[in-house]
């Protein structure tokens, strides 16, 4: 697989405020995804058969039992769509196919709303909450430690929200739950989640 690339901001660094700060932007996309990018690199330049996409290398990785190459292709992986999963006046309504499935799967939006704030909250120390798809179709909330991430479950992520501490810290110290409020009401891109609906379970030849 070719190395992997430190992707560009898909807006500018404080085109999030006052919801994530230019300064949080900045730690988190220069610093925290580029050391993923560069250790990555690092590990994966030795390695043969780990796969021609990302993906394929996260999963790889994982039966493996390579923790080193699987944490950064993973935080790897999960930032390349967390940067997409946000945009300037974010949050809003959800394009027509994704809601309607949003509310078979939970009810209601608020429903959704709260299980994964919830999510969120309750992952005990670093990780990730996930509103993800299964192979029927069926959207689900799910919460991933560290690294990990639905690909190593056969899920699908449609949406996920970075709980590492140096994803909120800044702005928010300790309180999680009012970063979590503020990704879902006011950050998140709703259009993107329901483009990678439209597509379906991803199917990855691993």
């Amino acid at each position: 697989m070719a190395a992997f690339d430190l992707p560009k901001l898909p807006y500018s660094y404080d085109a999030l405020d006052p919801y994530m700060s230019a300064e949080t932007l900045e730690y988190h996309h220069d610093k925290h995804h580029q050391a993923y990018v560069d250790n990555g690199n690092k590990i994966i330049e030795d390695l043969e058969n780990m796969g021609e996409t990302l993906e394929e290398v996260v999963i790889n990785a994982h039966k493996a039992g390579n923790a080193g190459l699987f944490n950064n292709a993973g935080q790897h992986w999960n930032h390349q769509h967390f940067w997409n999963w946000m945009k300037p006046d974010g949050g809003g309504d959800r394009p027509g196919n994704l809601d309607t499935a949003i509310n078979e799967s939970f009810g209601s939006f608020d429903d959704f709303r709260g299980k994964f704030i919830e999510a969120g909250m309750t992952q005990f120390g670093s990780g990730w909450a996930w509103l993800v798809m299964g192979d029927d179709g069926k959207l689900e909330i799910m919460k991933t430690a560290n690294a990990d991430n639905p690909l190593t479950h056969g899920k699908t992520a449609l949406l996920g929200c970075d709980v590492w501490e140096h994803s909120y810290y800044i702005d928010y110290r300790n309180a999680r739950p009012k970063y979590l409020e503020a990704f879902v009401d006011n950050l998140v891109n709703w259009d993107y989640v329901a483009e990678l609906f439209e597509k379906g379970p991803l199917k990855i030849a691993a």
